[in-house]
């Protein structure tokens, strides 16, 4: 069960590009060891939040703190979040040139002062973790797309970080390679890791988060257990938006 001890905290959240006015007062609290799944349709600005919770995006208005240090154009504050907040992006980033090994090993060793036998030591347990361990020597090319992800979940778990977000880290493979890809992220919540995930993988959110999100169009419409949420959300638009996917 999470802790009742808040390690996100978003306050009246304003993002504008330009005119568009992107994420409208968007308030939400994480607590330690939650799993939190934000849903909604393209363009509702899901993705764009969760990326200001590590500087990714910049906001304009209101305040976002993680795990006690407020966010602001501090770099410092900036360089010292990125340290918490690990990421997995829809595309998986990961340096073609470069062997796994060294994808994972890359920011332990220059960010972090790991010296380079403890982090190739850490790379093969979160290789053996996310279940690739044969795979540590070799180049993102040579691997599918579900490997290359868990490549990319091993690369943002050796950073040791609090807290992993995702942004729809599924949508990219073929329906196959899916499940690979899920099953690493419900062992991570097994474990006790804080994480926001952006995604639209029902299955998943029934069974692991602790609360689901719905947003539209900038404002955070509905939150509940997942329970309640697929068999009685409260707000029409939001039972619009389950009758197009479930």
């Amino acid at each position: 069960m999470p802790e009742e001890t808040p390690i996100i905290i978003a306050e009246n959240v304003h993002k504008w590009y330009g005119k568009f006015h992107a994420l409208r007062g968007v308030s939400l609290t994480v607590n330690r060891g939650e799993v939190v799944v934000l849903m909604g349709p393209s363009g509702s600005g899901k993705s764009t939040f969760i990326r200001t919770f590590n500087a990714l995006e910049e906001y304009q208005k209101g305040r976002i703190e993680i795990d006690g240090i407020t966010l602001s154009h501090d770099l410092r504050n900036i360089e010292a979040i990125r340290r918490e907040v690990g990421m997995v992006f829809q595309q998986f980033n990961l340096f073609p040139h470069l062997t796994v090994m060294q994808n994972i090993t890359l920011a332990p060793i220059w960010v972090r002062r790991l010296p380079k036998v403890k982090a190739e030591e850490l790379a093969m347990q979160l290789l053996e973790r996310v279940g690739i361990l044969e795979q540590a020597h070799k180049y993102p090319g040579q691997l599918s797309g579900g490997q290359q992800q868990r490549v990319a979940i091993a690369r943002a778990l050796a950073m040791q970080p609090k807290i992993m977000l995702f942004d729809e880290p599924t949508s990219a493979l073929d329906p196959e390679m899916v499940r690979e890809v899920l099953e690493v992220m419900r062992n991570l919540a097994r474990d006790g890791m804080t994480m926001v995930v952006v995604t639209h993988e029902v299955r998943f959110a029934r069974e692991v988060a602790d609360r689901v999100i719905f947003m539209d169009s900038g404002y955070l419409v509905e939150s509940a257990t997942p329970e309640t949420f697929f068999t009685a959300p409260q707000q029409e638009r939001t039972r619009q938006f389950l009758s197009q996917i479930l």
